[in-house]
């Protein structure tokens, strides 16, 4: 008894023939050949969203949980005066003292309850596009604040603590929170790279805002 060789339709996803559809192998089908040569490797398409990655998720969740620590404190700090912090009135005064003229009251609320929300939404992997966006635009504005002060941090000034938060921020963006995260099932875990360009596009413009209209 003879049976063909192919087992699935022309009209597969890149003209390719799956044999398992569960194991993650394919058959490959050439046109000018009836009898296709399997190639034996994974078929990566759905590999990244289905297949665990242990030693990249917990990286991933250890990124998130440091940022998360590390801003949410500043921002309890700056809202409820906790941990030794300013509060919001003397961070307002603070803001005033860096260069900003008009609703340094306000942005102290802003900055405060940004850093508070996105750190707990970062932390838990809940809506992380939109977290870490956030906290990249604080800590980019930091990094503003402070450059004319030299990279080293020499008592107050430097910048290099800033940059290297917003550079786990802006990791996070593209990379995604991986899957120890409430956002597990999300487009945004399975292709983070177009929500993160619109992120990034969100964050810079925010940033541009603060610096033009209220400095």
């Amino acid at each position: 008894m003879a049976y063909s060789a192919r087992v699935t339709t022309q009209s597969d996803e890149y003209g390719r023939h799956n044999v398992f559809e569960d194991s993650g192998y394919y058959e490959a089908q050439r046109p000018d050949s009836e009898i296709a040569e399997p190639e034996d490797r994974l078929a990566y398409d759905d590999a990244p969203v289905s297949r665990w990655h242990g030693g990249l998720d917990f990286g991933l969740l250890v990124l998130r949980i440091v940022l998360g620590v590390a801003l949410g404190a500043h921002g309890l700090q700056k809202v409820f005066g906790l941990f030794g912090g300013p509060g919001i009135a003397e961070f307002a005064r603070t803001l005033a003292e860096q260069g900003y003229t008009s609703q340094t009251t306000v942005l102290a609320w802003v900055g405060g309850v940004t850093e508070i929300a996105g750190s707990g939404l970062l932390i838990l992997g809940l809506f992380t596009p939109v977290a870490a966006g956030a906290l990249l635009a604080v800590t980019a504005n930091a990094v503003y604040l402070t450059y004319h002060q030299g990279f080293f941090q020499h008592g107050e000034g430097g910048f290099e603590y800033h940059a290297v938060l917003a550079g786990v921020a802006l990791a996070l963006l593209f990379t995604g929170p991986g899957r120890i995260a409430i956002d597990v099932h999300t487009p945004w875990r399975r292709k983070p790279w177009p929500f993160g360009i619109a992120f990034l596009i969100l964050a810079a413009g925010a940033v541009a805002v603060l610096i033009t209209a209220f400095r």
